[in-house]
């Protein structure tokens, strides 16, 4: 792979029957979109190579892969636990107004007012909508250590500043 940003994509899970398939856990929104993405490297502690999908499909519920090589449960397993990555380039561009995940971690959150409410840590899904999981700054007065502020843009997310790393919420900082 090149020396572009890798991406995680998905984690290998156990391993499926005796002719080393493996069970995919996708960390995209629908399941079989992280199979849009290629090359896919897997790295386990240290090591990573990049591996080829020859074969694929849905078993209930799970997503399994045939990886191009690996032909008994013995080799699978030594895959198990790998982080699936590929070159962010891989990933589409996204209209003005959205963003991934990873961009919004990480970055300040501001009450329209000028109230400091701390930083991103994690993002929830909540089926409704997503959530954004912020941690309070130190010097916060309403002693709050963790916000849960719901992604509603123009509802309550009023901007987002890649440029200056920081998202305006209309928020109460009492919650």
């Amino acid at each position: 792979m090149s020396k572009e940003e890798q991406i995680i994509l998905g984690k290998v899970g156990a391993v499926y029957g005796i002719k080393g398939w493996l069970k995919i856990h996708s960390f995209t929104d629908e399941t079989e979109a992280i199979l849009d993405y290629f090359p896919w490297s897997l790295k386990l502690g240290n090591k990573t190579q990049t591996v080829e999908i020859t074969d694929w499909r849905k078993h209930n519920k799970v997503l399994i892969v045939k990886v191009a090589g690996i032909d008994d449960r013995d080799e699978a397993q030594a895959l198990v636990g790998s982080e699936i990555l590929t070159n962010e380039a891989a990933l589409p561009e996204l209209s003005e107004d959205d963003f991934y995940w990873r961009d919004l971690i990480g970055m300040s959150v501001v009450t329209n007012k000028g109230y400091d409410l701390g930083v991103v840590t994690d993002m929830m899904e909540t089926g409704a909508n997503d959530v954004l999981v912020v941690k309070a700054n130190l010097k916060d007065g309403f002693s709050k250590k963790e916000r849960l502020i719901p992604y509603l843009f123009e509802q309550v997310i009023e901007s987002v500043s890649i440029e200056n790393k920081q998202i305006c919420v209309d928020w109460d900082p009492g919650f």
